[in-house]
């Protein structure tokens, strides 16, 4: 099972925006390590496009919930570093490793799996992965 091995550590700066202010870590379940680097910039699991029905019912029922989960999955889609596929399979057992109910978790990954295509970023950019005895 996956489980976070740090404390979520954040300052907001702006309406949406936070800061990490010390490194979030998560051993996932799939043998890796992903580290989120302090100093990156997350809004946490803010829908922005609210004009839609759906997306308005759905982050009715996750607001507020997941955010050490919504960090490492916005670093995945910033970064690039994995498929857009896995990025969001990080993201339910990140939910699952922080206490997020299983009906929760899983409507956050189907609105990401829906809505998050354009956000997700294809150029890989600076490592946070390593596995087991890479550190």
């Amino acid at each position: 099972m996956s489980q976070f091995t740090t404390t979520l550590k954040t300052e907001q700066i702006g309406k949406w925006q936070h800061t990490l202010l010390a490194d979030l870590v998560l051993a996932d379940e799939e043998q890796r390590v992903i580290t989120v680097p302090a100093g990156f910039v997350t809004d946490f699991a803010s829908i922005k496009v609210l004009h839609n029905a759906f997306l308005f019912i759905l982050f009715a029922l996750v607001s507020g919930y997941g955010n050490y989960a919504a960090t490492v999955h916005d670093f995945l889609y910033t970064t690039g570093q994995v498929s857009r596929k896995e990025a969001d399979a990080v993201l339910y057992r990140a939910l699952r490793a922080e206490g997020v109910a299983r009906w929760r978790a899983w409507l956050f990954w189907a609105g990401v799996r829906l809505g998050g295509a354009s956000h997700y970023t294809k150029t890989p950019a600076s490592p946070g992965f390593f596995t087991p005895g890479d550190r």
